[in-house]
């Protein structure tokens, strides 16, 4: 655990994010739980874990745009320094060149300050400051790389395997739009639990209790963005009236359709976002089996049904795979939310654009052709499946779902009449955070012919 500073030259905010972010290059750690666990442990003042929480993900979402702006002030690559000070320039420099109410002076003092703090040896407090100190008298950026697509990349912060993809398929000013709305700070919204409260009750509710404005979402009908205020803290919350969930996610089980008194299954149901979501949609009449084969995790969906009021979804331990035999053709609606890239929700994690390669999605294809399989299995003749990721990538989705057992002969694309958003023409529901504001979807919804 981490010294607590509540004293001296150095936030405690800055001195948190610089931690975090060593964590997340040295351990390879997940910036959400290493972040969640820090505020937590520190529990540093409502302003100041916000400042933390900015510079965290503000740091990872720009972190090849800044080293690029870092490269003429070095003197040896950014890669052959210590992971702190590494961190410590990235940091510094992220508020230099995005944050307004940060003076470029106080962000270089302080960089200074954290330098002395954590150096055992004189030279690297000296090296810091001389890099910060060139990088706020430099008059304009760096020349950018000389071929376009990795020009467009170091501009927007992305991988050159990302940009070089995005481009190959929207053309270089839409790929740009999508990478720079990728880096965009996501807006937080919750789903308002329809069992017990209208999303104009709820809005009334938080406006009068939280002192905290919202706006219905343009897509989700249950959805509401909210202006500011820590969700998990609410009155509202703890009694179960709203979830946070991104407006893409709810239009996933709205594709599904579950109607009250439908034998359902969610074949990948942890945390229970989207479970608890159907058991709404539904009324809480019927029955949906959650299924997901880590028991730690699946201990969240219990928790969720708990706290929303929901009786009819019943957690299995166990893969879609382990599952289908006992499930075989019972179903009404399967659910296959699988697990993903996480390529199209890199606003929320930012880390994971740095961590995969392009390899991974071979990989996953595996995983995801297995999981889909087995949910196939469950559904009656004449029901409905969906699969969905969290990714735009046409390795995820189509080559998935196209590898089918039967596809084309005994399974139909479904798309549902007056949803929200148009699909495209082959019935697959894109969402795309430059387009629509919210996180990046694909999905598509099946019908099993009798």
């Amino acid at each position: 655990m981490s010294p607590v500073l509540r004293v001296g030259p150095v936030s405690q905010a800055r001195y948190e994010a610089l931690r975090i972010l060593v964590r997340v290059e040295e351990d390879r750690a997940f910036a959400d739980i290493v972040l969640e666990h820090a505020l937590e442990q520190a529990r540093l003042e409502p302003r100041d874990a916000g400042l933390c929480t900015e510079l965290v993900y503000g740091t990872l979402r720009w972190r090849r745009h800044l080293d690029w702006r870092l490269g003429p002030y070095l003197n040896r690559s950014l890669d052959k320094l210590d992971p702190w000070v590494r961190s410590l320039l990235r940091l510094t420099a992220y508020q230099i060149f995005f944050l307004d109410r940060v003076p470029r002076w106080a962000a270089v003092d302080e960089a200074v300050s954290l330098a002395k703090i954590k150096s055992k040896r004189p030279g690297p407090p000296e090296f810091v400051n001389a890099v910060l100190r060139a990088l706020t008298r430099a008059t304009g950026a760096p020349p950018l790389p000389a071929l376009p697509n990795e020009a467009i990349a170091v501009r927007c912060s992305f991988p050159d395997w990302i940009a070089a993809r995005w481009i190959a398929r929207y053309g270089s000013a839409e790929a740009e739009a999508l990478m720079l709305a990728s880096n965009e700070r996501p807006p937080t919204t919750i789903r308002v639990n329809t069992l017990r409260i209208t999303r104009d009750a709820l809005a009334a509710r938080l406006r009068d209790e939280e002192l905290v404005e919202t706006r219905p979402t343009a897509l989700a009908p249950e959805g509401l963005t909210v202006e500011r205020g820590a969700v998990g803290r609410w009155t509202a919350f703890t009694e179960g009236w709203c979830t946070v969930q991104d407006e893409a996610s709810m239009l996933v089980a709205r594709l599904l359709d579950p109607q009250p008194g439908e034998v359902v299954a969610d074949t990948c149901a942890a945390p229970g976002t989207k479970a608890t979501h159907m058991a709404e949609l539904m009324r809480n009449r019927g029955r949906i089996v959650a299924m997901d084969p880590q028991a730690a995790r699946l201990k969240l969906v219990g928790r969720a049904t708990s706290r929303l009021g929901i009786n009819i979804i019943e957690p299995h331990l166990g893969s879609a795979a382990a599952q289908a035999g006992r499930w075989r053709g019972k179903c009404d609606r399967v659910l296959v939310d699988a697990p993903c890239s996480n390529l199209g929700v890199l606003r929320r994690n930012p880390d994971v654009k740095w961590r995969r390669t392009e390899e991974d999605l071979r990989r996953l294809q595996d995983k995801q052709r297995t999981i889909l399989a087995a949910a196939a299995a469950m559904v009656k003749p004449g029901g409905r499946l969906v699969y969905a990721t969290c990714s735009l990538e046409p390795d995820e989705n189509e080559a998935v779902v196209s590898s089918l057992p039967g596809y084309g002969a005994h399974w139909q694309v479904d798309p549902p009449e007056g949803f929200p958003v148009a699909l495209d023409t082959a019935g697959y529901l894109r969402l795309l955070p430059h387009v629509h504001g919210t996180d990046g979807f694909t999905a598509i919804r099946l019908r099993r012919l009798p």
